[in-house]
């Protein structure tokens, strides 16, 4: 199977198996030259974030922001309310759980971020998932299989896996592992 060619759906979205995050202005330009229709920002300034993604929906990609790297947005419901309604992104990514209820409350799909860190905070989240129900859970690290396997089966929600994926191997065996789709920051799995 080429990981490049598997695309899954979820409600209207099809999304293709690796999903571009990007960290830089660089890589911002070099996706916008890709098939991919979804793409992450991971870290960008609040006085960019209306022009990118206009030029980016110019380029037919649907976006999804990092709302808790968005350096100078206060992420409470009056910054996700600019996100949502003035600069129109197609998702909300967040560590925390007031930020993806609200992206939920808005109808824009919600990704909860979760860390598993140590089995506590594995417990925690999985909790708090399971409480406000995202439309979709990011593990970092998302190379450890079992875990991968656990947060789905326990919460029912799918899985995407991100940080430390580096080859095509990774990806391979996140997705295998039950992620719905891996993140990646590495241009060469793009």
């Amino acid at each position: 199977m080429n990981v490049q060619d598997k695309f899954l759906v979820w409600g209207d979205f099809l999304f293709s198996s690796v999903i571009p995050a990007i960290r830089n202005m660089k890589d911002f330009e070099k996706v916008l030259k890709t098939d991919h229709e979804h793409i992450i920002f991971l870290e960008t300034r609040l006085s960019q974030v209306e022009s990118i993604v206009k030029y980016a929906k110019q380029h037919k990609k649907k976006v999804f922001m990092h709302a808790d790297l968005i350096q100078g947005l206060k992420v409470d419901e009056y910054g996700l309310e600019y996100l949502i309604n003035n600069v129109k992104v197609d998702g909300i990514i967040s560590t925390r759980v007031n930020v993806i209820a609200t992206a939920k409350k808005q109808n824009i799909i919600g990704i909860q971020r979760l860390f598993a860190l140590d089995s506590h905070a594995l417990n925690h989240n999985l909790k708090a998932c399971k409480k406000i129900q995202p439309d979709y859970i990011e593990v970092l690290p998302g190379v450890i299989p079992g875990i991968i396997k656990e947060i789905h089966d326990e919460t029912g929600i799918p899985v995407i896996a991100g940080g430390l994926i580096r080859t095509k191997e990774d990806v391979k065996n996140s997705l295998n592992s039950g992620a719905f789709a891996v993140t990646t920051s590495n241009k060469d799995l793009w």
